[in-house]
């Protein structure tokens, strides 16, 4: 940018004067967009600069680990330690170059958009806003007749006003343009001239410090030759290896169907035509196997086995006469049943004499396998009273919580769910499951934007909905999530959205309440503001609450309490304890965790239990399910080693037992008197949680062996949870129940 304007010439207001002024204003506006484009290169650059540095810092822990492990030789030690301390004062050198950059590009090129280019831009606006105004002046002076001659000394004025107004934003605007063309310079110059010279030391200490190094670079190097000489040789053989298992894989060949005899009985493996369970009942023809005391089938030979039948103890087999088709047979299994057809009756035969063989076989494994625990036959006994029990329509197979426009019209008829949380648009489809609110489908965006950890949405027309989320969702609601999130909307004064309001005021709304929570009431002083993991300092514990009583065998039990006892003192993380217990409070909950409690807080007072199993005592499924949808660990153990599932066995709610075994609970934690929930399930004679865990490693099993399995698993507990939703009654039966049924 070369123009300069003078003074008087801007006065005249030429032509000549307003082309340079829209030649500046181009020249200007190029100028910006490409300091711009330098400072975003130059953050880039800065941010790639410290990625490279963090990696290369961890590359030389690498290596001083690698100095240190075993005993080295003394050069070596000695070459891999100078050479790391090398490396890091290179890394330091580097790191000021990057500050020295970042601290360059601030103070002359940031400054210069942000400071100079601002005064220009607001003096150019000033300008031609003058420049409009004294148009307009000019313009109705000159139309004001001759006649008039009020209205022509008035225009006059007018004008002399304009004219002078404009004169003097025209010196400014032409100020501004010499100045910026001299800061221009002025700034671009030194920036670089800075960047040169931090440029140029940073080479030369590099430079310095790696010359020291020749002797112990050569040394590294005869290293370093040595180790791609072994890489080398473990590439070759792995090469090896790979071609050999290659070609025993692709020389295999399918078997043909066959009949034959196993060590418990006849073992079918062949064709069968399977109908599906959706809505068309359309065929297939698929490969079935019974192996590993399951029936499963896949379409082609390299596809992963689907699972029909995860145990075949829990299940029977039956002719279908009744059936369109013809040599047809049914499997029949606690959660569902699979209708199969053969090619013809002696092979419909065959498969239900294999699949009858196999259950006899697989009870009598059990209790063999069972016996030197001192089992006996009682855990085979349990699983087969519990298949029967809960057998085809024990558990209303197939029965869903409604259709989805069921689940929508329950959720909606909340108080408050028929409008959108956010902005009341009506009629919201959407929801956020973990705050237990409706959403339409624009604040739904605008939440997913905001990451899981702070809102998990779900449609309620599209999306399956499990029986104890719906009755969370109708739990909570956009009343009570409100009372909470927008405490202080009223006192502050502040302007809520509405369904018409702009993409944009919706996101600052949302962000604001749920993310900076600028709207929530103020907790006392002696809450704290932490989230830590116990209460803050100075803060006893919170003791054991009255009624809290330890039954045998070990888990504790949460009995009412008193309300007498001032909650608002207790830290968000107790208060959300607290609020666990028995009778859960959701709302209490929900503004705990609102408040920046821990959800997986821990009471030292209380064998370090967590609000997720306060709530398992207290035998709330929607308690326990919200902490789990607002990020509780289900594996999280208490002083004694039990977690929330340990704690759901030994109590007897097979209901939570369910939700923790669908929520990822590992099977394998064993408590400090080394007991795992199956074995403390076989104890206390639970048939129902029995039959649940023994799934569960079946499916633990199949996952290790790389099988993916059908929904067999899913159905079974779908359909515990529908009936611990239902009728809870229900789950409370022990084995002398089943035994009489």
């Amino acid at each position: 940018m070369t123009v300069k304007l003078d003074f008087e010439e801007c006065l005249k207001d030429s032509p000549r004067f307003r082309a340079s002024v829209e030649l500046v204003e181009a020249e200007v506006s190029e100028l910006e967009t490409r300091l711009e484009k330098l400072l975003k290169l130059g953050n880039g650059l800065l941010e790639s600069g410290r990625h490279y540095l963090a990696a290369n810092r961890a590359f030389i822990m690498g290596i001083c680990d690698l100095a240190h492990l075993g005993p080295p030789e003394p050069m070596m030690a000695e070459c891999l330690d100078k050479f790391t301390q090398s490396l890091s004062h290179k890394l330091d050198s580097h790191a000021e170059l990057l500050d020295a950059t970042q601290h360059t590009l601030q103070r002359q090129i940031q400054t210069l958009v942000k400071e100079g280019l601002r005064s220009f831009r607001e003096a150019g606006r000033d300008f031609w806003r003058g420049a409009e105004s004294l148009e307009a002046a000019l313009t109705h002076n000159a139309e004001v007749p001759r006649r008039r001659a009020q209205e022509a000394e008035e225009a006059g004025a007018a004008l002399k006003v304009a004219r002078a107004g404009y004169r003097g934003r025209a010196l400014d605007y032409a100020l501004q343009i010499n100045v910026i063309e001299d800061k221009r310079k002025f700034d671009i110059m030194e920036f670089v001239l800075r960047l040169v010279e931090a440029q140029a030391t940073h080479f030369q200490q590099g430079h310095e410090e790696l010359s020291q190094l020749a002797q112990y670079r050569k040394e590294l190097g005869g290293q370093l030759h040595q180790l791609v000489l072994n890489s080398a040789r473990e590439k070759r053989d792995m090469e090896q290896r790979h071609v050999l298992l290659k070609q025993k894989e692709l020389g295999g060949e399918e078997p043909e169907p066959s009949l034959r005899e196993g060590p418990g009985g006849l073992v079918m493996e062949g064709h069968l035509f399977k109908r599906a369970s959706n809505a068309f009942k359309t065929w297939s023809r698929r490969w079935f196997t019974i192996q590993s005391n399951q029936l499963v089938y896949q379409k082609r030979y390299k596809d992963p086995v689907t699972v029909v039948v995860d145990d075949l103890r829990l299940c029977t087999v039956k002719l279908c006469p009744d059936s369109e088709r013809r040599f047809c047979f049914e499997v029949v299994s606690p959660s569902k049943s699979c209708l199969l057809q053969a090619d013809s009756e002696r092979l419909m035969q065959l498969w239900v004499s294999a699949v009858q063989s196999s259950i006899a076989t697989a009870f009598s494994q059990a209790r063999l396998d069972d016996s030197p625990r001192g089992l006996g036959q009682g855990s085979g006994h349990l699983a087969i009273s519990s298949a029967a029990t809960l057998g085809p329509g024990g558990l209303t197979r197939g029965r869903e919580p409604g259709g989805v426009g069921h689940v929508a019209a329950q959720v909606q008829s909340v108080d408050g769910n028929a409008q959108c949380c956010d902005c009341r648009e009506p009629a919201p489809e959407w929801a956020s499951i973990n705050l237990g609110v409706t959403l339409c489908i624009q604040c739904s965006g605008i939440h997913r934007s905001l990451g899981v950890h702070f809102s998990k949405v779900r449609s309620l027309t599209l999306d399956s909905w499990e029986p104890e989320l719906v009755k969370l969702m109708c739990e909570l609601g956009n009343v009570v999530i409100n009372q909470i999130y927008e405490a202080r909307v009223e006192a502050m004064a502040v302007k809520k959205p509405g369904p018409s309001c702009s993409r944009q005021e919706k996101e600052a709304w949302i962000h604001a309440k749920y993310v900076e929570k600028k709207f929530l009431t103020k907790l006392p002083e002696i809450r704290g503001r932490r989230g830590g993991r116990g209460p803050p300092r100075g803060y006893p514990p919170v003791p054991p609450k009255p009624g809290l009583i330890r039954p045998k065998p070990g888990s504790f039990r949460s009995k009412p309490e008193p309300r007498s006892e001032d909650l608002e003192s207790l830290h968000p993380g107790a208060l959300l304890f607290r609020a666990a217990g028995h009778p859960p409070s959701l709302p209490t909950m929900a503004d705990a965790l609102a408040h920046g409690a821990d959800v997986n807080w821990v009471n030292g007072g209380q064998e370090n239990a967590t609000p997720l199993i306060q709530a398992t005592a207290a035998n709330s499924l929607l308690a326990c399910e919200f902490l789990l949808q607002n990020g509780a660990s289900v594996n999280q153990v208490d002083n004694q080693g039990r977690g929330p599932l340990h704690h759901a066995t030994i109590l007897g709610h097979t209901g939570l037992a369910c939700l923790f075994l669908k929520r990822g609970a590992d099977l394998g934690v064993r408590d400090s008197e080394g007991r795992d929930p199956l074995t403390i399930a076989v104890e206390t004679a639970n048939a129902d949680i029995v039959t649940l865990l023994r799934l569960a490693k079946m499916r633990e099993a199949d996952a290790a062996q790389g099988q993916a399995g059908d929904e067999t698993y899913l159905d079974i507990f779908r359909d515990f949870s529908l009936m611990a939703s239902d009728d809870p009654e229900k789950l409370s039966r022990r084995s002398h129940d089943l035994h009489t049924l």
